[in-house]
């Protein structure tokens, strides 16, 4: 799956269903680029389209549970991943990442809010 694809599927599962142009927006890509990614994806059962019940002219992209469940599998990878590599740092290095905790999450959240845009 290309990142994308992954990260399309993770800012579905973050922020729930969004239109077309919202995920292109988000996702630095064109319309046309995640129309294209976003068939596929139906296609694999991984995301559905869903009529707006507040527009019934919009149509909203939505996580299938075969989607939500890839994006947890691949987070739970992720933290077994840092889990192996954080148990491979010294008592030093593991204080050090501890204290910069606070900042690590902070940038994490300004990064989501740029990334996110405005929510629909």
């Amino acid at each position: 799956m290309s990142l994308t694809s992954a990260a399309t599927l993770a800012t579905l599962d973050r922020t729930g269903p969004r239109r077309i142009t919202d995920l292109a927006a988000v996702e630095g890509v064109t319309q046309p680029a995640m129309t294209a990614l976003v068939r596929v994806l139906e296609e694999s059962g991984l995301v559905e389209r869903q009529g707006d019940a507040s527009d019934k002219r919009v149509t909203l992209v939505c996580l299938t549970e075969a989607g939500a469940s890839y994006v947890r599998t691949r987070r739970q990878a992720g933290v077994h991943a840092f889990e192996r590599l954080i148990g491979e740092l010294t008592g030093d290095e593991v204080e050090a990442l501890v204290a910069a905790l606070p900042a690590l999450k902070h940038l994490a959240e300004l990064e989501s809010q740029d990334r996110e845009g405005p929510k629909r």
